[in-house]
């Protein structure tokens, strides 16, 4: 199989290395991915503005643009073969519940909907992960399940690891996603003049006693497994309901 595999934290980050090593021992692997940390892009691209492109060796590409860019860019022009799949990751830190609005890892994989395969996020909820190695071994595991699901345009997997080894892992759920408090008050960091500066922090706490979503599945030493379904159309059952609200025919 084919792969374009991307993320958010740069080319260089020590989660995309290990995943890059893990999957090329059975499939064909092309990275494409920032040259510099762009977490929090979700899936902007870098609209009319210049992007580089630079081959830093076989099949590995650095993009100064965001993690979106890097995977339009694999699909369309960088890389000369066809790509079945699209895998992002693995981020350092979690992307659980509403993360996945604002997450670059999961943005970069968006644009892998209409392929042969569903795309799949892949993410350790640690900065500084201890067990990388065994966590890209089951993120290979993980990538070939995936492939096995029916093909279909709109869904995309999100997954999510505890940083534990093997012997401390429970088992994989699949999860709904969790859900955050009220984002946290962005953080004034100085003035000048009529300006002011200011800095985001998360996009809110991580509410408690959420049963059977990806935020508890990782309090329980669980890996969760969410499947995301990103047909933007809301549900046919309700369109009656939404007629009659809006006065149309």
């Amino acid at each position: 199989m084919n792969i374009l595999l991307t993320n958010d934290d740069g080319y260089e980050a020590s989660g995309i290395t290990e995943l890059f090593n893990s999957l090329s021992s059975q499939h064909k692997v092309f990275i494409v991915a920032p040259k510099e940390n762009c977490s929090g892009m979700s899936a902007a691209i870098s609209l009319r503005k210049e992007i580089e492109v630079k081959e830093i060796n076989q099949n590995i590409f650095s993009v100064s643009g965001t993690p979106a860019d890097c995977s339009y860019l694999g699909l369309l022009s960088v890389i000369p073969e066809p790509i079945e799949m699209i895998v992002s990751g693995i981020n350092l830190g979690a992307n659980l519940g509403e993360d996945i609005f604002y997450s670059g890892t999961v943005g970069a994989a968006i644009a892998g909907r209409r392929l042969d395969y569903v795309p799949v996020a892949f993410s350790v909820a640690a900065y500084n992960p201890k067990n990388l190695g065994f966590i890209s071994e089951q993120s290979l595991l993980i990538t070939n399940q995936v492939s096995k699901l029916p093909s279909d345009q709109n869904l995309l997997v999100n997954v999510n690891f505890p940083d534990l080894p093997s012997s401390e892992i429970k088992g994989t759920c699949i999860t709904s996603l969790g859900k955050r408090g009220i984002p946290d008050t962005p953080d004034l960091i100085r003035e000048k003049d009529s300006s002011k500066f200011y800095s985001f922090g998360p996009s809110g706490s991580l509410l408690p006693d959420q049963a059977g979503t990806d935020i508890q599945a990782i309090e329980q030493n669980y890996i969760s497994i969410s499947i995301l379904d990103y047909n933007l159309s809301a549900d046919f059952v309700n369109w009656d309901l939404y007629r009659e609200v809006f006065g149309c025919e």
